[in-house]
């Protein structure tokens, strides 16, 4: 069986990219494809994550085994993976860049024999230069860490890095 993907980068403007490829290769040959369709050499270190439809993220599933009893990318292969009730993941490539990708499964078909896989066969929007900007926003509450209560402790202007070593 073949599986048709939408991956699309997490940014402003439509930068996405549909691939193909056979249920029976790994996660691992997924992220070479994602990465190579997306200009990227494929030599950063990468993960995907399960999610649910709100993409929500949950476990993870990292290229290389960190020996942590988590299943690595070489060792899952796309149909174990994608499933009637799972065609979601998160891609996030580069660590240092977080370049961070949706996946969502469109369709399951059958395979054609003249093709290879996997097959990009369909591209939308240029790359940027640099990753885009990922706003990390902490929920401010009434607890003693707000930044306020921070600023009321450490004072105005009585702050020295020398202090801190």
């Amino acid at each position: 069986m073949i599986y048709r993907f939408r991956i699309i980068l997490d940014a402003k403007e439509d930068i996405l990219r549909d691939i193909e490829i056979e249920g029976s290769a790994t996660l691992e040959d997924f992220h070479y494809a994602i990465a190579q369709s997306f200009g990227f050499g494929g030599r950063e270190m990468a993960s995907f994550y399960k999610t649910n439809e709100q993409w929500e993220q949950g476990e993870e599933i990292p290229l290389l085994d960190m020996d942590e009893g988590i299943e690595p990318m070489g060792q899952a292969s796309v149909d174990s993976i994608f499933n009637t009730e799972n065609h979601h993941l998160i891609y996030v490539y580069d660590f240092l860049a977080l370049w961070t990708f949706f996946v969502e499964l469109m369709e399951i078909g059958e395979q054609e024999p003249t093709k290879l896989y996997p097959n990009l066969i369909f591209a939308q929007g240029e790359v940027p230069e640099e990753a885009p900007q990922k706003d990390f926003l902490l929920e401010k509450n009434n607890s003693d860490t707000s930044d306020d209560m921070i600023k009321d402790d450490l004072g105005e202007g009585e702050y020295d890095d020398a202090d801190f070593y």
